[in-house]
C-alpha cells in the first residue's frame, strides 16, 4: 500500500486526485481501491493525458515567453540601459522558480521569497543540480545589481544578452 501511496505521490504529483485518493484510501487498507487507482493511473498516461499542459499552465508559460521577449526587445533597444531587460529576466526566472515549487507542492517556510530561495527548495528536492545552481546564483546576482542601481554591473549589453540566453536554455530545460 505505501508502495503505490509513493508511487503516485511522485508520478502525478502530491496535488493530483491519483494521489489524494490513494492517500486517503490507504488509511481504510483499501487494496482494492488502491489498485484500480492505479489501473487508472496507467490508463491515464496511456492516453498520454499525464504530459497535457493544462489551460493554466499553457498561460503561465506563454506569459514567461512574453516576457522572455519584451527582454530581448529591450536589449535591442538602443537607448535603453541592459540593467532594465536584467530586471524582466530575474523577475521572470523568478516567477518561474516560483510556479515550478508551487507545481512540486513546495513551500518555503519561513524563508523570504526570492530567486535564491526558490532555487534552493527545488535544489533540495533533486529538481535543480549543482550546474543550475551556479547558473541561477549568476544571474540572481545581476537581476539585484539592476535593482540596486549598480549599473556598472549590468551595462555591458553581452552579459546580459548572455544571461537571456542562459535563463532561455534553463527553462526549456526545466520545462517552460
Amino acid at each position: 500500500i505505501a508502495e503505490v501511496v509513493e508511487f503516485l505521490r511522485i508520478m502525478a504529483g502530491p496535488k493530483s486526485a491519483f494521489y489524494q485518493n490513494a492517500n486517503f484510501k490507504s488509511s481504510t487498507s483499501d487494496y482494492d481501491t488502491l489498485v484500480s487507482l492505479l489501473e487508472a493511473f496507467r490508463d491515464f498516461v496511456g492516453a498520454g493525458l499525464l504530459e497535457a499542459v493544462s489551460p493554466e499552465r499553457r498561460a503561465q508559460l506563454d506569459v514567461v515567453n512574453d516576457f522572455m521577449e519584451q527582454a530581448n526587445d529591450l536589449l535591442d533597444t538602443k537607448d535603453v540601459h541592459p540593467a532594465a531587460a536584467a530586471m524582466v529576466i530575474g523577475a521572470t526566472l523568478e516567477e518561474f522558480l516560483r510556479t515550478r515549487a508551487d507545481r512540486e507542492g513546495l513551500s518555503l517556510g519561513s524563508r523570504k521569497p526570492g530567486i535564491q530561495a526558490y532555487a534552493e527548495l527545488l535544489r533540495d528536492q533533486g529538481v535543480l543540480d549543482k550546474q543550475d545552481m551556479k547558473d541561477v546564483t549568476a544571474w540572481a546576482g545581476l537581476r539585484n545589481h539592476a535593482a540596486h542601481g549598480e549599473w556598472d554591473q549590468v551595462r555591458d549589453h553581452d552579459r546580459i544578452r548572455l544571461m537571456l540566453e542562459g535563463v532561455n536554455l534553463f527553462l526549456r530545460k526545466h520545462g517552460a
